[in-house]
């Protein structure tokens, strides 16, 4: 393991993974950078989008190069926690026998976790997962299990709305980012992903990128070193703060959105941890774009994927969360100016 981190190093390295991520979930250039930045900033990822539209191809091709293990588990009613931790089953020997689960068979090499479909677990198996985000650790068969590498990732069944549990707003604050997965609409690449046999063997696809090549084990210290390495001076962060106080009170900013009830729409948001990881993001995005110092545009570049989910609203504007909230804010944006 290297001693020093030399982030221009990790900086091509980091690009490299990008574009590797390109080739193989094509026309999503956007949603690609904002997962490099989201793994570069070590935080978790709730994912949006349809079935069939890459997300599990995407998860697998970040694990293969970073070069961890990559585990999943589907969501169901029947789902339990220790569904996560062992395998009960019968032997050869017609013996009752028990394995470790998808989350303990790669124990601290674990480095991509996948929880598919969320919302169709009850609430005692989020219990399980939003530690394991919140700690990377869990206990099981009397010993207590550390993923210092890890990232995790939850997508949504956004089809189905029988017996479904949605995860709750303080949990949904939890991931650094939502980034919503979407077919793309350009006719080439339609072409492409409907022709080009090399999209029908996703092994092939993604066995075909180079193994390893942002290794897992060093991410924290390259997280460390890229937040260390990159400064706010006092004007971006006069934005940034005037940024998070119109989010929090767009009334009183004058902020007025057609046919909504300014007064009504805000149920809470906007949290300090939040915050927070908006300028963790905007950092690594400034790292990535080769500078040590921070930009309203880092911050604008990340806003919507830190918080949008973040954003809570009251009643009826909660089911228009997907039309209004993008609206917010971008009228908060408009509404501050930048440095």
């Amino acid at each position: 393991m290297e001693n020093k981190i030399e982030l221009p190093v990790w900086r091509e390295r980091a690009l490299a993974f990008e574009q590797a991520l390109n080739t193989v979930v094509v026309g999503m250039p956007e949603q690609v950078r904002a997962l490099t930045i989201a793994i570069f900033s070590r935080g978790h990822v709730l994912l949006e989008g349809d079935v069939g539209v890459g997300k599990t191809t995407m998860l697998r091709a970040a694990a293969h190069l970073l070069g961890g293990g990559y585990q999943r588990i589907e969501g169901a009613i029947d789902l339990m926690p220790s569904d996560f931790l062992y395998h009960a089953y019968i032997n050869e020997q017609g013996q009752a026998a028990v394995k470790p689960g998808p989350l303990l068979q790669h124990e601290e090499a674990l480095s991509v976790f996948f929880f598919n479909e969320i919302n169709r677990a009850r609430p005692q198996a989020h219990a399980l997962f939003l530690r394991l985000m919140a700690e990377r650790s869990v206990n099981a068969f009397n010993r207590e299990y550390h993923f210092p590498h890890l990232t995790v990732f939850a997508d949504r069944n956004r089809l189905e709305r029988e017996e479904t549990f949605e995860i709750p707003a303080a949990a949904r604050d939890r991931f650094l980012m939502e980034i919503s997965v979407q077919a793309p609409d350009a006719p080439d690449l339609q072409r492409a992903l409907m022709f080009d046999t090399r999209f029908y063997d996703v092994d092939a696809l993604v066995g075909q990128l180079p193994a390893g090549l942002t290794p897992y084990a060093q991410l924290n210290q390259v997280a460390e070193a890229v937040q260390a390495g990159v400064r706010a001076e006092m004007a971006l962060q006069e934005y940034a703060v005037g940024l998070w106080r119109v989010l929090k009170d767009p009334l009183a900013a004058g902020i007025q959105l057609p046919d909504v009830d300014m007064s009504r729409l805000l149920a809470g948001g906007a949290s300090p941890r939040g915050m927070a990881m908006l300028m963790r993001s905007a950092r690594t995005r400034a790292w990535l774009e080769g500078r040590d110092y921070l930009t309203p545009d880092d911050i604008r570049a990340v806003w919507p994927f830190v918080v949008a989910h973040r954003v809570f609203f009251n009643g009826a504007y909660a089911l228009q969360h997907a039309r209004l909230a993008p609206l917010l804010l971008q009228a908060v944006l408009d509404k501050v100016s930048a440095p």
